[in-house]
Formats: structure tokens, sequence, C-alpha cells
């Protein structure tokens, strides 16, 4: 009974969760699976159980979106303990606190203002990195020995919010395949001191935030021009193939095509069309 009655809700939706503390990604993905009673769906940007935030759903069709919707840059609120000692560089794992001197706040400024740009880096042995299939956190927890290579983030802002000793809150906008946590060890080795991260929260990904999970509209979030469809729309319903005549834009490139009821994404190769999704159904209007 409960089976049929998951395949008879689902719909197509796109929305932002806030992910709790302390929980995976995926165990909340099923809790907001059982609140809308539909058990296909997905979720872009993994969020550690200890960070907090944004978090991407797409129910149905929708949830093949995800690489062409744009999700960068992303942004962060985060808090770094001074003293604290951590394998993870969070509050997960801490093995030490001790004591930290105050720090200049002048100085704090402008060593967080130097981290504005491109950084390479080795990502945390806690994250989902994967290594030879596995992922790096499951490793490090089972107390595996291995190494992660070089990686690189692009931090385009990044700000002091608050400085109450010995808790530094700042605020980072960064490129996809940032580690906040890496960012914040960079600082505080500039700053020579120890600490962790204790709070982590992501408040935007592109122009996603939480808005109370209100039904957002895909089609304003994906990143491919929009090309004109001269030819019987009975095509495309039908899945059949159609060439770049019928098309107003005939170079090579991937495609957005919207019809009445539904939109497709096409590519355009050699003069040859083909789809990468089609028959997407689009969202409905609501009549207040």
């Amino acid at each position: 009974m409960q089976k049929r009655f998951y395949e008879k809700s689902e719909v197509n939706k796109l929305l932002v969760v806030n992910k709790p503390i302390f929980i995976s990604s995926n165990f909340y993905l099923n809790k907001i699976k059982r609140k809308y009673k539909n058990k296909k769906a997905g979720f872009s940007g993994t969020l550690d159980p200890f960070a907090k935030g944004c978090l991407i759903v797409a129910f149905g069709q929708y949830a093949k979106l995800f690489k062409y919707i744009e999700k960068a840059p992303k942004i962060y609120k985060a808090v770094i303990w001074l003293g604290a000692q951590s394998e993870s560089f969070d509050i997960e794992r801490v093995e030490k606190i001790g004591f930290e001197k105050k720090l200049n706040e002048k100085l704090l400024i402008e060593q967080i203002n130097s981290l504005k740009g491109e950084i390479e880096y080795i990502p945390p042995k806690f994250s989902a990195k994967r290594v030879n299939g596995s992922k790096a956190y499951e490793l490090a927890r089972d107390g595996l020995d291995f190494e992660l290579g070089k990686s690189t983030m692009s931090i385009f802002d990044i700000k002091l919010l608050r400085y109450n000793h010995p808790f530094i809150t700042f605020e980072a906008t960064v490129s996809e395949g940032t580690y906040i946590r890496s960012l914040a060890q960079i600082l505080l080795e500039k700053l020579g001191v120890k600490g962790t991260l204790s709070y982590l929260e992501r408040i935007k990904e592109g122009k996603f935030f939480y808005q109370n999970e209100k039904e957002l509209n895909p089609l304003d979030f994906i990143n491919l021009p929009q090309n004109i469809y001269f030819g019987t729309q009975k095509w495309l319903e039908d899945g059949k193939r159609i060439t770049v005549e019928y098309l107003e834009n005939k170079e090579d490139g991937k495609y957005l095509i919207i019809c009445q009821d539904f939109f497709s994404i096409v590519e355009i190769e050699n003069k040859e069309v083909k789809y990468l999704l089609n028959k997407i159904p689009k969202i409905k209007e609501r009549i207040d």
C-alpha cells in the first residue's frame, strides 16, 4: 500500500531545505522524501554532518537537472574556535582544548583579506573526496593511512563578521569544491595559532537559498542559452529526431528548448541534434 501511495504521489519539485547540524545529507533527504511522500528525489552538494544550511533538493524528473543548474558561487558562514584541536578540523573529533592569546583584530582582518584569490591546498581527510572508489572520511574513520592530492579553491570574497575571543566568525564566498575547514586551517597557520571550526552554515549556492521550502521554477536556474524550435511540438513530445534546420541557433552547443507544457535540453554537434533531456514538465503556475 505504501509503495503504491508513493508512486501515485510522485511530483516534479525543486526546493531548498535547511539541513540541521549533526545529521548526514542523505539521512535528511530521506526525511524530506517522507515529508513530501515521494521516493524519487536527489540533492546537490553534500553537507558534512557537522555543517548545516542550504541543501538543494529535486523531486521526480527535476532530479536530472543538477548538472545544468548554476550552483556557484557558494556562501558560507563559519566560526573558528581558537585553542581547540581536531583531526577532522571541526568539533566532531576534538582531541584537545588549549589556550590561545587574544589576537590583534587589525592583523586578523589583514590575514582574512589576504585569502582572496586562488589557493592551492590539500583537502581534509575527513571529506567526501574519493580515494580508490571510497570516500575519504570512511577511510579516515577506519584509521586507514592514505594521502589526498592537492586541489585549488577560489575565494571570491571573505570578511570578518565578529571576533569575540576565542571565537572568530567570518563569511566566505567561494567556488565549488572548496573546503571551509581547510580554509580555516590556512588562516590559522597565517596567524600562527591553533583552532578548529565550531560552526559551519551554507547560506547560498548560486541563486539558491533557504526560503521555507518554497517551490522553485527550474527554468530560473538552468545555465543554458535558449534555442527557438520552429518545428512541430509533437516531434518533441514523441522524442523524434529533429534537425538543425528547425532551430534558430544552429551553432554547436547545449541549448534549452521551451514549449508550452514542458522543456527539453538538446546538444548540437557537427550539425546533428541529440536529446540530453526531453519533455521535462514545466512548473504549473499558481493562481492566487
